[in-house]
């Protein structure tokens, strides 16, 4: 029998177009040293990893994967669970990743985490002149590191690409890590807009926390 893995896109664009895939497994279909190899052979940015609680309850515990390394807290990620927990009409206040408890809740249409900055990986941040500049940049530019690149796209609004090929990510399309970085480095918050057309807000919030936040649509499923 196969693994059921649920798939949402996180981070779309108000009419549900884009965001980022994000394949989402109940970590009782996985022990913990198989789980690199699944997300590997899924091949999303990230795959999470939740033990799925019990109804009442208000914290759920997760184990983030890229293609290629565990990270102990991701943005798209977060997001996506938090929503899919709610969809199946088990919302929690708090999900307990490695690097922390992330908390989390939902504003309309909005799934919203609040992290740490230094939970993210360390960006290097590319400032280009204009929004051209960044579409123009090309996947194989960077061969090691997690690179940021980003422009002015109107008042409190950016225009970004992210690319982490030590990951075994050549580009990611929404990237919630790389958001809660640059909003820390601008000070301020901002309106994103990364890869094809996905959208993340973020803001910040007292004693150095940052919330980052957007919409999620469910995608077919696969199983593995």
């Amino acid at each position: 029998m196969g693994i059921q893995v649920d798939v949402v896109r996180v981070f779309t664009d108000p009419t549900g177009r884009h965001g980022n895939p994000l394949g989402i497994v109940d970590a009782t279909q996985v022990a913990p040293p198989d789980r690199q190899r699944i997300a590997t052979t899924l091949g999303y940015s990230e795959t999470i990893f939740v033990d799925v609680p019990e109804a009442g309850a208000t914290t759920a515990t997760a184990q983030i994967f890229t293609p290629a390394a565990e990270l102990p807290f991701a943005g798209h990620p977060t997001v996506g669970v938090a929503w899919w927990l709610t969809d199946r009409g088990l919302p929690v206040d708090t999900l307990a990743v490695p690097a922390g408890d992330v908390a989390t809740h939902t504003t309309g249409d909005y799934t919203w985490v609040r992290a740490k900055p230094d939970w993210a990986p360390e960006f290097t941040l590319h400032c280009e002149p204009d929004t051209a500049a960044v579409a123009a940049v090309a996947a194989t530019s960077f061969e090691t590191g997690h690179h940021y690149v980003w422009a002015w796209a109107g008042e409190g609004t950016i225009r970004s690409r992210m690319f982490a090929p030590e990951l075994g990510v050549p580009e990611d399309e929404a990237t919630g890590a790389a958001a809660i970085r640059i909003t820390d480095h601008l000070r301020r918050d901002l309106h994103i807009t990364q890869g094809r057309g996905s959208k993340i807000v973020t803001r910040i919030v007292a004693d150095g926390w940052i919330e980052i936040g957007g919409q999620v649509r469910r995608d077919r499923p696969v199983t593995v």
